[in-house]
């Protein structure tokens, strides 16, 4: 089966389009085959977007974005959203999703991990990470993160409580000053730490 962590799903494409009321907004998705969460917003996401801390002034990364769920919520309560992802398709989606949700402070790149943001710093990092492409990038997302945010900038990471939510909250342990977690629900945690 094609992995949604990869360049180029190998799957045909099919689109469905998704309607979701989430902190107190409305907003419409295009979902993708081949692209993480198709035809529904999933619980992990839901549970972050609804909980993830946000400053008006911040510019926010969303890494690993899919069809873009995180960084166009977040785009109406920053200053500014890059999102990002290695799956083309999903990069595609994500940019019309853009146009469907008039979002003009927001932008998509494409590449592996912080390759697009290269030098860049952000007030805070947002993810929904790609688990079941294994610990190494898992590792790679929380090690690299505070090298991408401001002195005092979270990484804010949803993780199933089963499926590496103690790993996660260890590494994030070894790399940050402050770990909290911020929500619960479902199956999942949403963890804050603070560079």
């Amino acid at each position: 089966m094609s992995h949604y962590y990869s360049q180029e799903p190998n799957v045909p494409l099919k689109t469905k389009m998704i309607e979701v009321v989430i902190r107190g907004e409305r907003f419409r998705f295009i979902t993708s085959s081949g692209v993480f969460s198709f035809g529904k917003l999933d619980r992990g996401t839901k549970l972050l977007i609804e909980n993830m801390v946000l400053e008006e002034n911040w510019q926010v990364l969303d890494l690993g974005c899919g069809y873009g769920a995180i960084g166009i919520v977040a785009s109406r309560f920053v200053d500014y959203a890059v999102m990002t992802d290695i799956n083309k398709r999903a990069v595609s989606i994500a940019k019309k999703n853009l146009k469907i949700n008039n979002v003009m402070n927001a932008e998509v790149r494409w590449g592996h991990l912080y390759e697009p943001v290269k030098g860049e710093r952000f007030h805070s990092i947002i993810t929904n990470p790609p688990v079941h492409a294994g610990k190494d990038i898992l590792r790679e997302i929380v090690i690299n993160a505070p090298y991408h945010l401001y002195d005092g900038g979270l990484l804010q990471i949803v993780i199933r409580t089963n499926q590496g939510a103690k790993y996660i909250k260890g590494l994030m342990e070894e790399n940050f000053n402050e770990v909290k977690e911020i929500a619960r629900g479902s199956g999942f945690r949403v963890y804050a730490g603070i560079a």
